[in-house]
């Protein structure tokens, strides 16, 4: 019998009632010739208080079939970057964005989870080369953030996170006709990722997002806001240099078709717009108040994957084990501070 009472699992407080309830459910559907399907978005980033039981991660792989890769797949995302572990490859190439010269327009969301802002279909966004063998069109920028400033991005750099993460979420338009169909099909996903930082001044496309007379206008779930003349350009840093790997989306399903880019310099905003990315609700006008902050996905095993770069620290290392088949020479990392100047994350 289990009793009610509180559990620690992977990080997240989970109420012996909760997981009763886990159980029944999984009994109940297990024992039906034709289960029901699972709403696709019945999954949350952290337990909600008093409240019927949502899967937060360490459940999400076992209430669902389909998303079952969350707990047995052995390339998910994010994970922990050790810098010392890193392979330097001195054919990834910068990447190369394609806007056509054209400012672009889209709808900023609040899902519940995220900030999200997905591009109009007219404003077609590229992007090419890196590790990438395909041109990736822009589907959607994903805002991960935290309750505190150092919490909130959902890769870490030698254990240490982030205030927040941009994640710009591209498919293969190549391969594929629409995200839906790139996302759980081979070599479908690029996602390209920027550690947000707190300064005094903000970066130009992060401030037309976070702008007070903006982010208010999102404050509740389902709540939308059209944004125009925005240029993709300007959420990059000035840097051609950057860390590849291969994972997963960092939510349900977590298919394992992504290719990960974290970009080698973050972007900065205010103190101000973090507080006020803090101040939106994961719920609707009439339901309680609870902070979207802290919408991370723990750190995944990395499972001897190979974490490689273009970031030249001209030391001699060893082939990474799933590429010796290529023969590239790679070199390894072992120092933050690369004789090029080229820090990382400074």
């Amino acid at each position: 019998m289990i009793y009610p009472g509180v559990y620690k699992q992977s990080s997240t407080w989970i109420h012996g009632t909760h997981i009763l309830s886990l159980l029944c459910l999984i009994s109940h559907l297990t024992a039906q010739p034709n289960p029901p399907k699972i709403h696709e978005g019945w999954w949350a980033y952290k337990e909600v208080v008093q409240g019927s039981f949502v899967p937060v991660p360490s459940f999400w792989g076992l209430v669902n079939s389909a998303w079952n890769l969350c707990s047995v797949g052995k390339r998910q995302s994010p994970v922990n970057i050790e810098t010392s572990h890193m392979i330097f490859d001195p054919f990834l190439t910068p990447i190369k964005l394609n806007t056509g010269g054209r400012k672009v327009g889209g709808t900023m969301y609040n899902t519940g989870r995220h900030v999200s802002l997905r591009l109009d279909k007219e404003h077609l966004v590229n992007i090419s080369g890196g590790p990438m063998t395909y041109s990736h069109r822009l589907e959607e920028i994903r805002l991960h953030f935290g309750s505190e400033d150092g919490q909130g991005s959902e890769h870490l750099l030698n254990g240490q996170a982030f205030s927040g993460e941009v994640q710009l979420i591209h498919y293969n338009h190549e391969l594929y006709t629409n995200y839906t169909e790139a996302a759980k099909s081979p070599n479908g996903l690029v996602i390209v990722s920027i550690f947000m930082k707190i300064a005094e001044t903000s970066n130009s496309f992060l401030n037309r997002m976070l702008n007070r007379d903006t982010i208010t206008r999102i404050t509740y779930k389902n709540d939308a806001y059209l944004l125009t003349g925005l240029n993709i350009e300007e959420i990059y840093p000035e840097t051609h240099s950057f860390i590849t790997y291969d994972g997963s989306m960092t939510i349900p399903p977590c298919f394992e078709t992504a290719t990960w880019i974290l970009m080698n310099k973050p972007v900065y905003l205010t103190r101000m717009q973090m507080h006020s990315l803090r101040l939106l609700s994961q719920n609707q006008p009439s339901q309680i108040f609870l902070s979207m902050s802290d919408n991370v996905r723990p750190v995944q095993p990395l499972n001897n994957r190979c974490i490689r770069t273009n970031i030249n620290f001209s030391m001699q290392g060893k082939d990474c084990p799933n590429n010796r088949a290529q023969k590239l020479q790679y070199r390894g990392t072992t120092s933050l501070l690369p004789p090029t100047h080229l820090y990382l994350w400074d």
